[in-house]
């Protein structure tokens, strides 16, 4: 089975695939021939994954799977949010964004947090959502330099370390986006998919 996956983003794109079985294979959109940035507008998390697989859906008619995350932070009224990637501007550093959310938390004793990640698939005509949370905690400063995005900054519960310390498979096992990719395998590998 080869499906889309709605991203530009080797990291998710290499994380996901380690996920799936190997009768699964991703399929870029750099190899559809989608080079455009998908626009991200909607007020959600949920509602950002469905506008980036109807895009690749409708525009290119393929089926296809797009996910988006965020991190939700309980003393900032779930900031950054939906606006995780370009939480200190349009540049999208996860530096600058990961420095701009330390300096927000400065002098604030609640530092807990979750992860969203919500996957949204078009298949067959029909849409399916998926969503992974992980909770944890913000760090005083960064540690680790697996991962991306603020994966240094954060702590997840039952741990000492942040998922930038972990390794890509612990990370999975317990991560936002590998709980929806989990959610997500499991209805793929359904008889009446796997036939698709």
């Amino acid at each position: 089975m080869k499906i889309v996956f709605a991203t530009n983003n080797k990291n998710k794109i290499k994380e996901i695939q380690s996920m799936l079985p190997q009768s699964i294979e991703i399929i870029s959109l750099e190899s559809i021939g989608c080079n455009e940035d998908i626009p991200e507008t909607a007020a959600t998390i949920e509602g950002n994954a469905v506008l980036k697989a109807d895009y690749v859906t409708q525009k290119y008619g393929y089926d296809c799977f797009a996910d988006d995350t965020g991190l939700e932070v309980d003393a900032l009224n779930g900031e950054p949010g939906v606006f995780s990637a370009r939480y200190a501007g349009e540049q999208k550093s996860a530096a600058d964004n990961m420095d701009k959310l330390l300096l927000n938390l400065d002098n604030k004793t609640n530092r807990d947090a979750q992860f969203k990640t919500v996957i949204a698939l078009n298949i067959k005509g029909e849409q399916h959502l998926f969503t992974g949370i992980a909770r944890g905690t913000i760090t005083l400063e960064k540690y680790g330099d697996q991962g991306f995005g603020y994966d240094p900054i954060f702590k997840p519960e039952g741990f000492q370390e942040t998922f930038a310390q972990l390794s890509l498979e612990t990370k999975n096992a317990i991560s936002h986006r590998g709980k929806a990719v989990k959610e997500l395998i499991a209805f793929l590998n359904q008889d009446s998919i796997n036939n698709f």
